[in-house]
């Protein structure tokens, strides 16, 4: 299997051949440029000497093969122009997804979402969205629905086992498949207008769906029949009258008629070059999409196929076969712009009538088939982004969850690690949770690495949960609906102390767990009752784990307070972790790696007196039992 160094060594070699292509482009852009300067004068100053010397005839021939000549450098350099812009996006695409595997946020794209839910189980006690979250590290979507989709996805507290195997199956087909992926983020981000906002779907389907479409049909079909007989009626009496069988004013009083018609039913047909050209530039912009996805080979990649079966199921429907009528349709309401010319068709023919209705029916058939093309690309999307993450971290995994909490599988993991830490300060554990009840108690120092261990387990099984790998060799893991108690504040606007917040979110936790929901809890609660002192703390801490242990759920609870861990020897549900620390050369070293048993170490005195604070020596046995902050 190839390596995360390995892929990441060949994304900067092609990002080193497309700084050399666009290097050899722009020279050619540059020619170009000047090459063109040159056709233009040229041509100017020999029109200017054969006026002189051949008359305006040849001087006209001069001019006319100098705009010729200027024309077709003109097309060339607009096809260089384009195949640099299209270079240097690629590059991006690139550059991006380095920066995704380096954790260069500075290089990743921001994304704009809404404030964090009120309230919510986990979002931000795991950093899942906002500036440096998981969120923005995982999403290359480049709509706005796209991006809101993997959002809902990490954000689901109700994991669904069909829904989960689903989108593994999916991406097992697309981690594979970079170039697919990557092609469809450049149309994505060539055809939007605004790339990190909405592309023209939603404002295109919002235009569709303001005309009754039915009813609008069913008023052109009548307007088409009366304008029909009166241009037929017109037709025969400039006949009869060309014959001279009848005086020309019968023919007259009937292109008066309609006229007439014609300008009564002009609100009804509303303004066909407007409308004409709005409906297809904004198609012909998703258009560069959908086409992708309906002529893509997909082989034997079933499971993609069948999502993007929308594009292609249908021959008469397909992207391609609708912008070309569209095409034609706009073509065609471009003679109102002769206003001369227009009125006369319109007075023999019922051109406008006819654009009208054929518009309506294009514009039903749209509506139609474009909720379904918008909603497998941006599942599609959503989908690449976990694809991306897979393919970008070769050793991540796909976890097994399991539909059934079997104490075989309730949670196994191994080589278990943050997905927001760079490589290079990352520390894995392999950890497991045996029977439902059970309570890990972690201690350990302060800074050994608590809070994120914490952090990683309820960060990979929110990935889990949304169908994608997770910072692991293996991961097993039972259907868990999970809540937080980590970055608990205080609120200045509601009046709440801290000691009063971290209150409310345990209440809030019990809350969940009384519910009864068919799925068990999985909790992480972070120095549990720090927000007071140290006797009410362990009072309150004991009754409160006492109250959880053998219940529907499992979880982890981290505390500095040493006293919590001999709860062990009379609650067998209850298990002891810690992380230690050593002082080398007068330093604080930490390893990060869990370890069973209760932490025999504290670290708060030995920090104070690192950093040159007055420390007191403690009175033999007065802190023997008490936390050390």
């Amino acid at each position: 299997m190839i390596t995360k160094h390995e892929r990441l060594h060949a994304l900067e070699n092609q990002i080193h051949r497309l700084n050399r292509h666009i290097e050899t482009l722009n020279q050619r852009s540059n020619r170009l440029s000047w090459v063109r300067l040159t056709i233009f004068l040229a041509g100017l100053f020999l029109s200017i000497i054969v006026f002189f010397m051949g008359g305006w005839l040849w001087s006209l021939a001069i001019a006319a093969i100098t705009l010729i000549v200027f024309s077709i450098a003109v097309y060339y350099h607009r096809q260089i122009e384009r195949s640099i812009t299209r270079h240097k996006i690629w590059r991006q695409i690139k550059s991006t997804h380095v920066a995704r595997m380096q954790l260069d946020w500075a290089n990743i794209p921001s994304i704009s979402t809404a404030s964090p839910v009120a309230n919510h189980p986990f979002e931000t006690d795991l950093d899942i969205t906002g500036n440096h979250s998981l969120h923005q590290l995982i999403t290359t979507a480049v709509s706005f629905e796209g991006k809101q989709r993997v959002r809902e996805w990490l954000l689901h507290t109700s994991p669904d086992i069909q829904t989960i195997r689903k989108r593994q199956a999916l991406l097992q087909e697309l981690t594979p498949l970079s170039r697919f992926r990557d092609k469809l983020t450049l149309k994505s981000l060539l055809a939007s207008t605004n790339v990190a906002e909405h592309l023209e779907g939603k404002r295109l389907l919002n235009w569709l769906n303001l005309p009754k479409q039915q009813e609008t049909y069913q008023q052109s079909r009548l307007t088409i029949i009366v304008a029909t007989v009166l241009s037929v009626l017109t037709i025969a009496l400039v006949l009869l009258n060309s014959f001279a069988l009848i005086g020309p004013q019968y023919w007259i009083i009937a292109v008066l008629l309609s006229i007439g018609w014609f300008s009564a039913k002009r609100k009804e047909r509303g303004d066909l070059f407007e409308d004409s050209y709005f409906l297809h530039d904004a198609f012909a912009q998703l258009s560069t999409i959908f086409e992708y996805l309906e002529t893509y080979p997909y082989g034997n990649n079933q499971a993609l196929k069948k999502l993007c079966e929308p594009f292609f199921i249908n021959l008469s429907s397909r992207p391609s076969v609708l912008l070309k009528r569209l095409s034609r349709i706009a073509s065609a309401a471009t003679l109102s712009k002769n206003q001369f010319l227009w009125l006369i068709v319109n007075a023999l023919v019922p051109w406008d009538v006819y654009v009208a209705m054929r518009l309506n029916r294009y514009k039903s058939q749209v509506a139609a088939v474009l909720p379904g093309w918008l909603d497998a690309w941006f599942e599609l999307e959503a989908l690449n982004s976990l694809a991306a993450f897979s393919y970008l971290n070769p050793e991540y995994v796909l976890p097994e969850v399991c539909e059934e909490q079997d104490n075989s599988c309730l949670f196994h993991a191994r080589d278990l690690g943050h997905p927001l830490i760079v490589d290079e300060k990352k520390v894995v554990n392999d950890f497991a949770m045996n029977e439902l009840g059970e309570v890990i108690i972690v201690t350990g120092s302060n800074m050994s690495g608590k809070s994120t261990f914490l952090r990683t387990l309820g960060i990979n099984l929110c990935l889990a949960y949304a169908g994608g790998p997770v910072n692991a060799s293996s991961l097993q893991a039972s259907l868990f609906k999970i809540f937080t108690c980590i970055k608990v504040s205080d609120s200045v606007t509601d009046g709440y102390s801290y000691f009063y917040a971290e209150v409310k979110r345990l209440k809030a936790l019990l809350d969940e767990l009384k519910r009864g929901d068919d799925l068990p809890l999985f909790f992480l609660i972070d120095e549990i009752f720090k927000g007071t002192n140290n006797r009410e703390r362990l009072i309150g801490s004991r009754a409160y784990i006492q109250a959880l242990v053998g219940q529907n759920c499992l979880g982890v609870i981290s505390t500095h307070d040493l006293e919590l861990v001999h709860l062990a020897d009379v609650l067998p549900e209850i298990n002891n972790y810690h992380f230690k620390e050593d002082v080398i050369d007068g330093q604080m070293v930490f390893d990060y790696i869990l370890r069973p048993g209760p932490c025999p170490t504290t670290n708060a005195l030995k920090i104070m007196q690192m950093e040159g604070l007055p420390v007191e020596a403690p009175v033999s046995g007065s802190l023997s039992s008490h936390t050390d902050r």
